[in-house]
């Protein structure tokens, strides 16, 4: 059995922000996979620490270090100096997810939760696709 759900998830600040319980809620099959994609070039999806707020601004801190704002190598910035910026760090962490499902839920880590990482200061709402692939 294959379904698959658009979802629109509502504007979030430049930052890490965990979406798990969003995502939870569509996983409607007993085992399979889910695969979530993000529908977007300057923000993305990753899996990572849900317990401790500091692994989120650490690892803001550490992107935003990496690929800074307005660096002067970059010629796109048509939409401002986070543009390309935001389209780098997508290209580091990725657009897309693939979950194993077991027992109705998501096969998650124990300390495991899915990110949005926003990428951009004001980067609007974003639209995941969501593929569930089994039973």
């Amino acid at each position: 059995m294959i379904k698959q759900f658009e979802i629109t998830l509502p504007p979030f600040k430049r930052g890490a922000h965990l979406i798990t319980h969003i995502i939870e809620p569509y996983i409607n099959i007993n085992v399979g996979i889910a695969h979530l994609f993000l529908k977007h070039t300057s923000a993305s999806l990753t899996i990572n620490e849900n317990a401790d707020s500091s692994v989120r601004r650490d690892a803001q801190n550490f992107f935003n270090y990496l690929v800074p704002d307005g660096f002067e190598l970059f010629t796109h910035t048509l939409e401002g100096d986070d543009d390309m910026p935001a389209h780098i760090k997508n290209m580091i962490l990725g657009s897309s997810l693939t979950i194993p499902v077991t027992n109705g839920r998501l096969n998650l880590g124990t300390w495991q939760g899915i990110y949005l990482c926003e990428h951009r200061d004001f980067g609007g709402s974003r639209k995941i696709v969501i593929t569930l692939i089994g039973e």
